[in-house]
C-alpha cells in the first residue's frame, strides 16, 4: 500500500471518527470537527499498543504489532473509538511476542472522551493552555490545531512518554510546550493560563494550577481517589487559592496522577477480628459510580481488596493505613451482608452514614454537588443541605 493511499484512508477514516462523535454527541463545534479531522491520530499511537483481552487467567493484554497487523488494519483501530493502551507498568519494554499481564500506565483515550472534555472546556481563540499529562501527545495536538502551537504548554511526568511525545507531534507537524516534570507543580514559566486541563485524576486540586491561572480561568479535571471513585470538576477560578465549579454528568475516569497513587496496601488484618453487625450497605455499592464515589469522600484514606477462598463468594476489606483502622464486608445468605471493623475509627459506620445521608436527600447525581476551595480547604457540599466532605489533604 502507498502512503499517498495510506493518507488518504487515514483522511476518510477521520472523517468518519469525526461523524461518529458527532452522532454521539461528544465533537459539538465545527472548530473541533475540523481538529479531529486533521490531526492523525495513528502517529500518536507508536509502533505497539495493546489490545484487552479478558480471559480465564484474568485480563492480558494483547500487543498490535506492525508486524502482527497490516498498515490498513493498523490505520482502522487507530480511529476507531476506543481506548487503546501504550504503556504497562511504565517500562519501556519491547514488544512482548503475545499476550501478557501488567498494569496498564499510559494510554490514547477514547476519543469520544478527549473531544468532550475539550468541548467542556471552553476554550476561545486566544487562549493560553496548560495540559496536564502529555501521554501520547494526541490531545495536546488537537489543542495546537486549535489554538496554535504558542498557546499549548504541556506537562508529562514520565520522561520516556514525553520523548516519545514530542517526537510524534513533530512528526505530526506540532511544536507546543513539552515539558517533562510533575505536573502537580504545573509549568509558572508560561502562566498565566486561562485553561487547565488534565488527563490524569486527582484527589484534591493541586495549588500551583490556581496560583498559575488567571481570575475567571477553568480548570477541568477528574477528581478520584483510592477507591475509584471518578466525578467529572469544572472549576472556576476566583483568586490565588479559591475557586468554585461542578460536577459535570456521566462517567468519567483517568489513571491517577502518580504522585495521588494509592500506597501498597500490604498485609490484611484478619476476619475472625473486630467488631461484627450486620451491614446496612453492602458491596453493591463498589459497582454503583455515584455510591462509590459517596463512599470514597467519606473514608478518602481507605483502599479495597476482596479475598475469596475455595471459591465461596468474596469479602472485601477496607483498609486505612493511616487511620489505622479496617472493615471487612463479609458476604451472608440471601444477599445479605455483616460487616467486622477494628481500629480508632470504625470505617464502614461512616459510609454508611454518608449513603444514608446521600439516600435521605434523595439520591442525587453527582453534577448536583458543587466543589469549593477557600483558603486551602477543598470540600465537596451539596447546595442546600448540609451534605459536606473535605478532600483529602
Amino acid at each position: 500500500m502507498s502512503v499517498d493511499v495510506d493518507d488518504q484512508l487515514a483522511a476518510r477514516l477521520r472523517r468518519r471518527l469525526a461523524g461518529q462523535l458527532t452522532a454521539d454527541g461528544d465533537l459539538r463545534s465545527p472548530e473541533w470537527r475540523q481538529a479531529v479531522e486533521t490531526v492523525p491520530r495513528h502517529v500518536f499511537l507508536g509502533p505497539v499498543f495493546y489490545r484487552r483481552r479478558d480471559t480465564d487467567r484474568g485480563t492480558l493484554w494483547e500487543p498490535i504489532t506492525p508486524d502482527g497487523t497490516s498498515p490498513a488494519d493498523r490505520l482502522s483501530l487507530a480511529y476507531e473509538n476506543v481506548t487503546w493502551v501504550t504503556q504497562l507498568d511504565g517500562e519501556d519494554a519491547p514488544a512482548p511476542p503475545g499476550p501478557v499481564t501488567g498494569a496498564p500506565t499510559s494510554s490514547s483515550t477514547l476519543p469520544g472522551l478527549v473531544v468532550r472534555m475539550l468541548e467542556d472546556l471552553q476554550v476561545e481563540d486566544g487562549h493560553n493552555v496548560l495540559e496536564i499529562g502529555t501521554g501520547t501527545g494526541y490531545s495536546t495536538a488537537l489543542l495546537c490545531h486549535r489554538l496554535g502551537d504558542s498557546r499549548v504548554t504541556s506537562v508529562e511526568v514520565d520522561p520516556v512518554l514525553g520523548g516519545r511525545a514530542r517526537d510524534a507531534l513533530q512528526r505530526a507537524g506540532y511544536s507546543p510546550t513539552v515539558v517533562i516534570r510533575d505536573g502537580l507543580t504545573g509549568w509558572p514559566h508560561r502562566a498565566p493560563y486561562d485553561r487547565v486541563i488534565a488527563t490524569c485524576s486527582v484527589r484534591r486540586i493541586p495549588s500551583a494550577w490556581l496560583t498559575q491561572s488567571r481570575p475567571g480561568g477553568i480548570i477541568l479535571v477528574t477528581v478520584s481517589g483510592w477507591l475509584y471513585g471518578s466525578a467529572l470538576a469544572r472549576l472556576t477560578v476566583t483568586g490565588p487559592d479559591s475557586a468554585e465549579g461542578e460536577f459535570l454528568p456521566g462517567t468519567v475516569s483517568f489513571m491517577q496522577a502518580r504522585p495521588h497513587a494509592a500506597p501498597p496496601i500490604g498485609r490484611l488484618p484478619s476476619q475472625d477480628a473486630g467488631e461484627q453487625r450486620r451491614a446496612v450497605f453492602g458491596a453493591e455499592i463498589f459497582t454503583d459510580w455515584t455510591p462509590l464515589w459517596i463512599a470514597q469522600l467519606a473514608a478518602p484514606g481507605v483502599q479495597r481488596m476482596t479475598v475469596s477462598t475455595d471459591g465461596a463468594p468474596a469479602a472485601h476489606c477496607l483498609l486505612d493505613r493511616e487511620a489505622r483502622s479496617w472493615a471487612w464486608l463479609i458476604p451472608g445468605e440471601h444477599g445479605t451482608w455483616s460487616v467486622r471493623q477494628g481500629g480508632p475509627c470504625r470505617l464502614w459506620d461512616r459510609v454508611e452514614a454518608a449513603l444514608t445521608a446521600w439516600h435521605n436527600a434523595g439520591r442525587p447525581p453527582q453534577q448536583a454537588f458543587r466543589l469549593g476551595i477557600t483558603c486551602g480547604e477543598q470540600r465537596v457540599f451539596l447546595p442546600g443541605t448540609g451534605l459536606s466532605w473535605p478532600l483529602p489533604a
